[in-house]
């Protein structure tokens, strides 16, 4: 061996001065600030958003099980008790039907919005801390994971400016639709993967493309970024010489598609129906702005539609079946759309949930939960000045296409100006009574026109940043003094009464085995879900009699809210709400015991402090007997 060879230490120096860090971690150290770095946009962004959410719902957090959103607190109550349900499945405890609520017939899971996949990711947060907690963080969450997926959309597959893209994302994720339905609808404000459902749509187009262009002329006319490689799916594989279609891209296009889909249908299947409108309207209005491009791709565009539907349908046809034509499932829609329109007069009105909103324009929706058209008419003007300064361009047509088409459709099947109904039919009227078409909601169409406005909102400022002259700062100035009116104001929140130490002690499991059904008094009503909170905070481990609950109670089996009150049900109700002791005979006894056995009741509860307590003690005393004090309840074993 020479004397000039290097010894150990001197072949790897910094593992000699610094033995106690391994050169695998270190390198994993060193590739994670690497990526940090490289994305040091996208999550500043990511931080600003989260933020933003965290303002708008902090009213929450100082005690999310003793808070509620005040706007809007039954759903709320109702959406808890879905995030409990869920949550069993990490103990293996779960199925489409459950027998904890409307016992003993239960609820069609799938019939009803209860948000599944969210409630199964979140089942640790649920079982660890509460589903009250699990809904805080759930209400922020998606409105922040909402515009951080958009905002990843519009750099990768627009190749837009961040700030340009930021002030799109931030639309589509705070605009007044989103904030409103942030009042207790989680499976409305959980879009975040409706930005990965349009990504892979696109992903397949260019991928069908022969020419390797599909669907990214308007993406090259923006992507002009100097000296930087185009990222991600930017412009597909404009460019790379490619002649005829990538028929691998198409499968993993069309397999991610059915998958996302899939998913998406266990988070909110309205959103996916919107999406997937609001897409067909826009695929058929680039198509006849660029037939060069039909002629092209339609034929493997359309196979991968038809896989992507193959695959989708056969994870989802037990379910879908499951929902419409299963135990307790429904097959109609309960909501008039003649009720549930949006009033044309509120497209030009800000939102009361925004700072320049006023308390009035209320009067033009049917709730807090619904304001989701209310853009203002600063916002509409600069977005169709910016349509017209962009230009016939097709990905430009087919966003204005789609504002007109969804927006023209939550006029609902008869046009109303400022709170009265005129005798002018709207075009939803062309697709009243169609199957799953009756299930949504008209004035929420208007949710799908917030995307599209923010894209051509994009589109001219990139456009205008790229650019030189006047309309590189006019451009988005013009954008950023629209959008200021609209921004959102926090939530309002309230106490709520809290719960009896019966339930959160544990204290029910003396009269009720877990599986077992409680009857608290009165009975949840969808009005009055409050007793459901019981079953929420005891992870749904018992079950309720009747409740909140969309299932087939309605004339002919129709969908309705709730069921039908038993006797005994209807009684204590009475009395809850207008006190008095009724008269208690051998019959009403008879029927209080049939009634019970028919909900197969394991004891009633009634809480301490309970409005009429005296009155509903007196009564359950005639019914089952004298009641047992159990901490801060009666109960009365049957």
């Amino acid at each position: 061996m020479s004397s000039a060879a290097r010894t150990v230490p001197d072949a790897a120096p910094a593992q000699a001065l610094r033995p106690d860090v391994p050169a695998p971690a270190a390198g994993r150290w060193v590739r994670f600030r690497g990526a940090a770095a490289r994305h040091r946009g996208d999550l500043l962004v990511g931080l600003l958003f989260t933020a933003l959410a965290g303002w708008l719902t902090h009213g929450l957090w100082p005690d999310p099980s003793g808070r509620v959103l005040a706007l809007n607190p039954e759903d709320q109550a109702l959406y808890e008790w879905f995030l409990a349900v869920d949550s069993r499945a990490l103990l293996g405890d779960f199925g489409l039907l459950t027998d904890r609520l409307n016992a003993p017939d239960g609820v069609n899971l799938m019939a009803n919005t209860t948000v599944i996949a969210l409630g199964v990711l979140f089942a640790p947060v649920t079982l660890l801390f509460g589903a009250p907690v699990t809904f805080a963080v759930l209400a922020g969450l998606n409105l922040a994971g909402t515009a951080l997926a958009w905002h990843l959309l519009f750099t990768r597959v627009l190749g837009a400016r961040r700030l340009a893209a930021a002030l799109g994302a931030g639309l589509c994720g705070f605009g007044p639709g989103m904030v409103s339905q942030t009042n207790s609808h989680l499976h409305m404000t959980a879009q975040w993967l409706v930005p990965v459902i349009v990504w892979l749509v696109v992903r397949l187009l260019r991928a069908a493309d022969p020419l390797g262009r599909g669907g990214s002329s308007d993406a090259d006319r923006l992507q002009s970024r100097r000296g930087e490689d185009r990222r991600g799916e930017g412009t597909g594989d404009a460019g790379s010489g490619r002649v005829g279609p990538d028929r691998r891209r198409m499968l993993t296009s069309a397999v991610g598609l059915a998958a996302v889909v899939s998913i998406q249908v266990f988070v909110g299947e309205e959103v996916l129906f919107l999406c997937a409108l609001t897409l067909l309207v826009m695929a058929v209005t680039y198509a006849l702005a660029d037939r060069a491009l039909l002629r092209r791709a339609l034929p493997g565009f359309a196979g991968g539609i038809l896989v992507a539907a193959g695959l989708a349908l056969l994870v989802l046809g037990y379910p879908l079946w499951f929902q419409f034509a299963g135990p307790q499932g429904v097959a109609d829609g309960m909501f008039s759309p003649h009720y549930f329109s949006a009033d044309m007069s509120s497209w030009w009105t800000l939102s009361p949930l925004s700072v320049a909103g006023g308390d009035d324009a209320a009067r033009l929706t049917t709730g807090p939960a619904e304001y989701n058209t209310f853009l203002g008419w600063p916002l509409l003007v600069v977005a169709a000045g910016c349509a017209i300064w962009l230009g016939r361009r097709p990905l430009v047509l087919a966003c204005a296409a789609g504002a007109l088409v969804m927006g023209a459709l939550s006029l609902g099947p008869d046009v109303v100006v400022a709170g009265d109904r005129t005798s002018l039919p709207g075009p939803y009227a062309l697709l009243g009574g169609l199957p799953v078409v009756d299930g949504a909601l008209p004035m929420r169409f208007a949710l799908a026109v917030l995307p599209l406005a923010a894209t051509m909102l994009v589109l001219a400022v990139d456009r205008a940043l790229r650019g030189t002259g006047r309309a590189r700062r006019l451009v988005p100035a013009a954008v950023g003094v629209a959008l200021l009116p609209i921004l959102p104001v926090p939530l309002p929140t309230a106490e709520r009464p809290s719960l009896p130490e019966f339930v959160t002690a544990g204290h029910w499991r003396e009269c009720v085995r877990p599986g077992g059904v409680l009857v608290p008094v009165p009975l949840p009503t969808p009005k009055e879900p409050w007793p459901m909170r019981w079953a929420t905070a005891a992870d749904a481990e018992f079950g309720l009699p009747e409740g909140f609950f969309i299932g087939p109670y309605g004339k002919d089996g129709t969908a309705a809210m709730g069921t039908w009150k038993r006797p005994t049900s209807a009684l204590l109700t009475d009395v809850a709400k207008r006190g008095g002791r009724p008269a208690v005979g051998d019959a009403e006894r008879r029927q209080a015991a049939r009634d019970a056995a028919r909900w197969g009741a394991s004891c009633f509860a009634l809480a301490a402090g309970t409005r009429h307590e005296d009155d509903l003690r007196a009564t359950l005393d005639q019914l089952y007997g004298p009641g047992e004090r159990i901490a801060d309840a009666w109960i009365w074993r049957t």
